[in-house]
């Protein structure tokens, strides 16, 4: 027997077990065999055989009655189609903050088994607080593309840890790998509309000079570019692969921003203020049968103004603040029609459900009694001044890039209306209920209708795992699942008297304690919004509330003194399933969190850091300065006449600082501190050749709101010097970023420019030095 005859015969006995799968038996080499059919692709093949595509929204700090479908006076086009075509959940829940909502959502588990008690830049040692999502909690997105499914997310993320946002990672919480093929966004808790911190997939990117179709530039028209660009791509390349889009766009969180259009349409339309919005918002809901017929419109807090009691300036400012905000609102769900419309001209509408949720949390009284132009003010603890607010709307700036505006908390309260409180308040309907609204033509028989039963945003991810007919597996890449806490709606799709399946649910934000249980409601407030200090009385001593919802729609009537027995149950009820979730330790604290040193800190135990020349880094990875004394050092080849720009730089327009030389050769140091902001020029020009630029910070004391000296050096020679009156105590910014030699994001000062930052001479590192050298030494000590 020749060599090519035992050959063959070895190769037809290995052959043979596979024989079922071949198409024919296979010669020596390809010249002597006949081509194959190769397996064609099927995307479908993965139990996905009917599955629908999904598209998942979520916005950002919204009312309850602030679409217009909900009765509000601002236009929804996007979600009043939604509902209309589908479905409207009328006690739907959130968690109250966005972090712990956005971890629940994605993963279909109580935000503290996610490990997200807080949002991401106020973690801490303790479990359920630490921010770290851990890997035993998967997401629905993962599951999704396993099984073979393009996977995108557009918009705010801030489920990464601060610690790890910076290019070094670790990357296994970023939304890549959490299951996304695509992500086009930021990480942080919010971002500038026109100037954002763009993150696409792994990488920081600068934003586009416009949008697609070469208007004025705004992160959530770009957003939607985006996300129809990309499902319109994935169609033409795969048309039967199905697709989960995740838009998450940072509306309409603060800043308030929104194309001059948009808010001038409102202009006017909120003059008859809060009280009036609220009581026509609850009546267009009753008339809509959104709400029971017998529901109470619950009062407003003591702690809140009658509009009827403001001045006509107050009304001027505050009247304004809304019409932004409404343009805000509409402006962003016009681009999500964009996304809905775009499916249809596909032809997927049939077998695509689309899962409006409008908000995370309810509306937010983050912008206190006089509302902001500055969020950062807010986080950090800094009184604005009223004239520059009266200055902003009658030089008709509100909305602009030139504000991180914010609404007062009584037009949180009239959107959130008929409900009590606002965001962070757990224990309330005002903080945990949003508006939701799902259509999927192939999949759900009625239309306009309401559902009403109790329902979460941890059953978000079984109803999407049900409808793609897909199962959460027991492991994802070797890690054991903790089981889902949340139940699928299906069961509800076309039974509007379904009984509940979600009948007991805690909530817990800032040690705001609430907890339903078989139509009962009860709630203890700790923390509000507007109020820099907690409750000092300990958890064991707040005053609990107690409603029947079965009777009580809105939490009007609170029973507490009526039936105590019933309330200490459910007390009781709380703490058992606040253990069972992680929730304990309660944890009151929320603007000192912002300190690194409450969690891990890549800049732990260093002193001094070297930055090389065009380094970008997110403020949870630099070593935190705010009231602590430290020296900035730019190592120079040697500097020319000329030679201008950023040496380096953190924060931005909002709060923060920069060192840099102006074209005609004087060195600055500038600081704003949310408020007010300082500018530290030097005495002479940097003198040719000079090697080494330093801003000296010399804190007065080693404690919040300080002020400091900074005294300039060119090559160890004083060359300027000046004060800085108050400095911010925990953060200059949620998205901008440390950047050696330019700058992005928004400038520190109008007296240069982003887009002009770059250093033109040679700029080899900057080296930021923590010292202990304080002004009043024995004070700090």
């Amino acid at each position: 027997m020749n060599l090519r005859k035992k050959i063959s015969i070895a190769l037809l006995s290995v052959a043979m077990p596979f024989m079922a799968q071949a198409q024919e038996v296979k010669g020596l080499t390809v010249h002597e065999s006949k081509d194959s059919a190769p397996k064609q692709l099927n995307f479908r093949e993965n139990n996905l055989e009917d599955a629908p595509n999904i598209v998942l929204i979520l916005l950002d700090d919204v009312g309850y009655a602030q679409m217009g479908h909900m009765g509000g006076q601002i236009e929804t086009p996007a979600f009043d189609e939604i509902a209309d075509k589908g479905l409207t959940y009328s006690r739907f829940h959130t968690t109250a903050l966005c972090s712990p909502t956005r971890a629940a959502l994605l993963t279909g588990r109580n935000h503290h088994k996610a490990e997200t008690g807080a949002i991401m830049e106020l973690g801490t040692g303790n479990d359920g607080y630490t921010m770290a999502l851990p890997q035993e909690v998967g997401s629905v997105a993962k599951v999704l593309q396993q099984k073979g499914y393009s996977t995108s997310w557009y918009g705010k993320n801030h489920n990464v840890p601060d610690w790890e946002a910076s290019f070094t990672g670790p990357f296994d919480r970023w939304p890549n790998d959490l299951g996304f093929d695509y992500f086009y966004g930021f990480l942080g808790g919010d971002t500038d509309q026109f100037h954002p911190a763009l993150v696409e997939d792994r990488k920081r990117i600068s934003a586009p000079e416009t949008n697609a179709d070469g208007s004025e530039y705004h992160l959530t028209t770009d957003m939607a570019d985006k996300a129809i660009n990309y499902i319109q791509s994935v169609n033409a390349v795969a048309p039967d692969k199905p697709f989960f889009v995740y838009f998450s766009p940072g509306a309409v969180h603060a800043p308030h921003q929104a194309p001059a259009e948009y808010i001038e349409k409102y202009k006017g339309q909120f003059d008859e203020g809060w009280d009036v919005y609220r009581e026509k918002a609850f009546n267009n809901m009753k008339a809509k049968g959104i709400i029971p017929a017998d529901t109470k419109l619950t009062p407003r807090p003591e702690s809140l103004p009658a509009w009827d009691s403001l001045t006509d300036e107050q009304r001027m400012v505050y009247a304004r603040m809304m019409e932004v905000f409404a343009g805000f609102t509409e402006h962003t769900d016009v681009q999500i029609k964009r996304i809905y419309d775009a499916v249809e001209e596909m032809g997927k509408m049939d077998n695509t459900i689309f899962i409006y949720i409008a908000g995370d949390n309810g509306a937010s009284a983050e912008g206190g009694q006089e509302g902001l132009l500055n969020e950062m003010a807010f986080f950090n603890g800094i009184p604005e001044k009223w004239e520059d607010k009266v200055a902003a709307v009658k030089t008709n700036r509100l909305g602009t890039e030139d504000y991180f505006n914010h609404m007062p908390a009584a037009w949180a309260w009239a959107v959130n209306s008929p409900y009590q409180w606002t965001k962070q308040i757990a224990s309330h309907l005002g903080g945990v209920r949003n508006a939701m609204a799902i259509s999927y033509p192939n999949g759900i028989d009625a239309r306009g209708e309401v559902r009403s039963q109790f329902s979460h945003v941890t059953d978000i991810a079984p109803t999407i795992l049900e409808v793609a007919g897909l199962e959460m597996p027991e492991a994802i890449d070797g890690h054991t699942q903790v089981p889902l806490d949340g139940e699928s709606l299906v069961y509800s799709f076309d039974d509007a008297e379904a009984s509940e399946l979600h009948t007991t649910q805690y909530f817990e934000i800032f040690g705001n304690l609430g907890i339903y249980h078989d139509g009962w409601w009860a709630g203890a407030i700790k923390t509000i919004p507007w109020q820099i200090a907690p409750d000092e009385r300990a958890i064991t001593e707040m005053d609990w509330e107690l409603y029947d919802l079965r009777s009580d729609f809105s939490q009007s009537r609170n029973m507490a003194e009526e039936m105590p027995e019933k309330l200490e149950y459910m007390k009781y009820l709380f703490f058992a399933e606040a253990a069972k979730a992680n929730a304990l330790p309660i944890d009151d604290r929320r603007a000192e969190r912002f300190r690194s040193t409450f969690r891990p800190s890549l800049t732990a135990g260093q002193t001094t850091f070297k930055y090389p020349n065009g380094l970008r880094l997110p403020e949870g990875a630099t070593p935190f300065t705010k009231f602590v004394s430290h020296t900035l050092e730019a190592k120079l080849e040697g500097y020319k006449k000329g030679d201008q720009g950023v040496l380096i730089t953190q924060g931005g327009r909002f709060a923060g600082f920069v060192l840099r030389v102006d074209k005609s050769g004087y060195a600055y140091y500038e600081y704003c501190n949310a408020v007010d902001k300082t500018s530290i020029k030097s005495s002479v020009k940097v003198p040719a050749g000079t090697k080494n630029i330093t801003a000296k910070v010399i804190m007065d004391e080693k404690k919040p709101y300080t002020g400091s000296t900074v005294t300039l050096y060119a090559d160890g020679k004083k060359i300027g010097m000046g004060i800085v009156e108050k400095t911010v105590p925990n953060l200059y910014s949620l998205d901008e970023t440390l950047d050696v030699g330019k700058d992005s994001g928004t400038s520190v000062t109008d007296k240069y420019s982003v887009k002009t930052s770059k250093y033109t001479g040679i700029l080899k590192s900057v080296t930021l030095e923590l010292i202990d050298e304080y002004k009043n030494k024995v004070m700090s000590k």
